[in-house]
C-alpha cells in the first residue's frame, strides 16, 4: 500500500469512530470512502442504512453488507461521511472529480453532520488548482461554456462521461474561487448549470486530516 493510500485509510478509519448505531448516514463516493466503507463493514456497527452517492459506493457497501436506502426514505441523515479533492481551511471544499457532486450535495443538505474525510494532499490555503465539475444540461453545454469563459475560465467537456442523472461534465480551471461561496451562487444561476462542484454553502463540519504523522481533527472555523 503506497504512502498517500495508507494515510487514506487512517482518516477512513478514525471517521467509523463518527458513525452512531441505528441511524441512517451517508456514504460519499471515491478512493478514501472506499476505505470508509471496508472499515465500517469491519467495524461491527449496526446501522438503519445508508445513502450512497455513486453505483460504485453502493456495490462496495453490498460486499460488506452494509443496507442501502433511498434519500426520500430518510427524513435526515446523521452524519455523512465522503472525502473531497480539495478542501480549504474554511472545510468549504471542491468535489466532483468523479461526477457525483449533485448526488453528493443532496446527501450533504440531508445530514445533520458532514465529516470530510482526506490526506493532506488535499488540504490547501485556496481551492482552485483541481478543476471546477459542472454537471450542465446536454443541450446547453456550448452556451454555459460561453458564459464561462466570460468570467475568466477555460470549460473542458468530460469526454465519454455522463452523470448519474444522464448530464454532462464540464470541468473548468482559471476561475478566481477567492470567495467560493459567491462564485458557488453565481454558477448556480447560470441556466443550464444543473449544479456545481463548489461546497461552500453546506461546508464539512470536521476535516480528519490524514498527515505523516498521525490523524487530526479540523472543525469549521466560526
Amino acid at each position: 500500500m503506497s504512502k498517500q493510500d495508507e494515510m487514506k485509510r487512517l482518516a477512513a478509519e478514525k471517521a467509523v469512530e463518527f458513525v452512531p448505531e441505528n441511524e441512517y448516514i451517508g456514504i460519499g463516493t471515491g478512493s478514501t470512502v472506499n476505505f470508509f466503507i471496508e472499515a465500517l463493514g469491519k467495524s461491527g456497527k449496526q446501522i438503519k442504512g445508508a445513502v450512497s452517492t455513486s453505483q460504485k459506493s453502493a456495490e462496495l457497501m453490498a460486499q460488506y453488507g452494509i443496507p442501502e436506502i433511498h434519500p426520500n426514505e430518510a427524513m435526515k441523515l446523521a452524519v455523512y461521511i465522503d472525502g473531497a479533492d480539495e478542501i480549504n481551511h474554511s472545510l468549504q471544499m471542491i468535489k466532483g472529480g468523479g461526477g457525483a457532486h449533485l448526488p453528493e450535495k443532496i446527501v450533504a443538505k440531508l445530514s445533520e453532520k458532514f465529516i470530510c474525510i482526506a490526506d493532506e494532499s488535499k488540504y490547501v490555503s485556496r481551492l482552485g488548482k483541481f478543476p471546477l465539475p459542472l454537471e450542465v444540461v446536454g443541450m446547453a453545454r456550448s452556451m454555459v461554456s460561453r458564459q464561462i469563459v466570460k468570467m475568466g475560465g477555460q470549460p473542458e467537456l468530460r469526454i465519454g462521461f455522463k452523470s448519474l442523472h444522464g448530464n454532462e461534465i464540464v470541468d473548468v480551471r482559471g476561475l478566481d474561487l477567492s470567495q467560493p461561496l459567491t462564485m458557488e451562487r453565481q454558477l448556480n444561476e447560470i441556466t443550464g448549470i444543473v449544479e456545481n462542484g463548489l461546497f461552500a454553502e453546506r461546508p464539512a463540519d470536521l476535516l480528519i486530516l490524514a498527515r505523516e504523522n498521525g490523524v487530526v481533527e479540523l472543525i469549521t472555523p466560526h
